[in-house]
């Protein structure tokens, strides 16, 4: 009987252990956390809401530069240049976070609406 003892005192200690590496285990997800959606406060009072049909990507090494304008002659290649009316110039690391944001939201909106079809050729002969 003390065997027994022995060994069922032996069973709590066993747990025990993975419950010591089970804080080591979590410093991971914590480091994970600052990733996890975060409400910040935005004051957008002195935004302006401007209309783009129209972007344009270049960039450098070090960051992206994103032109938007408004293509007055949307199908065909436009007679007179497009003017860009807006420019954002993010780094990369804000870019692939704008990246993932935009992908989730399209996600979100065809699972509601259906697939967008992003050719314009292919759009117009489903109208005909």
């Amino acid at each position: 009987m003390a065997k027994a003892a022995e060994k069922t005192e032996e069973k709590p200690e066993a747990p025990e252990q993975p419950q010591a590496e089970a804080p080591a285990a979590e410093a991971p997800a914590e480091a994970a956390e600052p990733q996890q959606m975060v409400q910040v406060q935005v004051n957008d009072s002195g935004a302006m809401a401007l209309y783009a049909n129209f972007c344009r990507v270049t960039g450098s090494p070090e960051e992206l530069i994103i032109d938007f304008g408004l293509n007055p002659q949307p199908v065909g290649v436009p007679k007179d240049p497009i003017d860009v009316k807006q420019r954002i110039i993010v780094n990369y690391y804000t870019a692939k976070r704008l990246l993932a944001a935009l992908n989730m939201s399209v996600q979100r909106h065809e699972a509601v609406f259906g697939v967008l079809e992003t050719d314009i050729q292919k759009r117009l002969k489903k109208r005909s």
